[in-house]
């Protein structure tokens, strides 16, 4: 038990002195994670209400689809984007192998799937006359959609965020596709599983420690937002 606290007063230390591994660290995975979610909410959100609202040739299956790929494992993203873009792969001229670009492509391909099927439940299980009732009174499709939209916000809010806390915590691809580069691809998954093989617990448990607050911010957030 001493080991435990003793490594627990460490990386309370390391947190407050501002270490700058550490927060550099904090700072790669959120920037990585936040653009990530952005990308795919740009996207799955339309492809959620497409598929909520649109009929269509085997809509069926492209739900079975993405209900699959919401168990997408993330060695197998990480090696399809490794293979594309690899110096061997069609995009390897561009040099985005190892680089903070490379884990926001694959973290964008593990959101979008959540992020659009949230979207889709949360359509589905609206008034299913807010469309028609705003077409009727004079509203064209665009405005009609983002009414129904804006209905289903706190829905979307929570895939939003659903998406934020899968990649967050994502290991496989930033070790994968960044490479784990001190000081410019190391997110504090990938920190923590390396200084922890390194024997370094107390480094690894101080970013343990800021990921789980990361998460009770984010969803304190939803918290309030959704009592407002």
């Amino acid at each position: 038990m001493d080991f435990i606290f003793d490594s627990f007063r460490t990386s309370i230390s390391l947190i407050l002195s501002l270490d700058t591994e550490v927060y550099h660290a904090v700072w790669t995975s959120l920037i990585v994670s936040v653009m990530s979610v952005v990308f795919a909410s740009a996207l799955g959100i339309p492809f959620g209400l497409i598929l909520a609202v649109a009929k269509f040739p085997m809509k069926r299956l492209a739900i079975v689809a993405l209900n699959t790929m919401m168990a997408l494992p993330t060695v197998v993203v990480g090696l399809v984007i490794c293979g594309l873009i690899s110096r061997q792969g069609p995009l390897g001229q561009l040099g985005l192998l190892f680089s903070p670009i490379a884990i926001i492509i694959g973290l964008t391909i593990l959101a979008l799937p959540i992020i659009t099927n949230y979207t889709l439940s949360s359509i589905k299980g609206a008034d299913g006359r807010i469309v028609p009732t705003a077409m009727t009174l004079g509203a064209g499709r665009f405005q009609s959609y983002s009414m129904l939209l804006s209905e289903v916000r706190f829905g979307i809010l929570a895939a939003v965020i659903a998406g934020f806390g899968r990649v967050i915590g994502e290991v496989g691809v930033a070790m994968m596709l960044g490479g784990n580069i001190r000081g410019y691809t190391r997110t504090m998954t990938t920190a923590i599983a390396l200084e922890t093989s390194k024997g370094e617990f107390a480094f690894g448990l101080a970013l343990g420690i800021i990921l789980m607050a990361v998460a009770l911010v984010v969803n304190l957030f939803l918290n309030i937002v959704q009592q407002k």
